[in-house]
């Protein structure tokens, strides 16, 4: 197998045995890194080191990572037209943060038994931040609820409006 140093250095071709023998010597250990080529590739690391500085990449990765939240409005058929202004502003700063938001819309007794005015409803509501945000998932009904995703546009630049 071909023996690669600490460094990436080449120490050569050598036998398995010689190079464990090399490994224990200078307290390090074997890692194969190709084990396809021919000779196979191995290389003396400290394991431990490595361990740990993959662990610190994988932190910093993390670090930079922004997490999606999903945030919920909720509306109802008899909402008023100023609660629904409330609402859509409530909507736009969500989007403004980075998050994803899902309107469900409540269907309270009989009120079930139109769900086209739901539709309806969600429908005006998306109309007037769709400049702004686009429907990851279009409404659907679980249950007595009516509810869509909705996610900023990459490229909307986000006014109170």
């Amino acid at each position: 197998m071909r023996l690669l140093g600490a460094e990436s250095e080449q120490l050569g071709v050598v036998s398995i045995g010689d190079a464990l023998k090399i490994a224990d010597e200078q307290g390090l250990d074997l890692a194969e890194v190709s084990p396809s080529a021919e000779p196979p590739v191995v290389k003396l690391v400290d394991w431990g080191k490595y361990r740990y500085e993959q662990e610190k990449q994988l932190q910093k990765s993390r670090k930079n990572q922004k997490n999606v939240e999903v945030k919920q409005v909720r509306l109802g058929l008899k909402t008023g037209s100023h609660d629904i202004e409330v609402k859509r502003k409530a909507t736009l700063k969500f989007l403004e943060q980075g998050n994803k938001v899902k309107v469900n819309l409540r269907f309270k007794g009989r009120e079930i038994t139109h769900p086209e005015l739901g539709s309806a409803l969600l429908a005006e509501f998306y109309n007037q931040i769709q400049d702004v945000a686009t429907q990851e998932s279009a409404p659907s009904m679980s249950g007595r609820e009516l509810s869509m995703v909705i996610a900023r546009r990459k490229d909307a630049e986000i006014k109170n409006q």
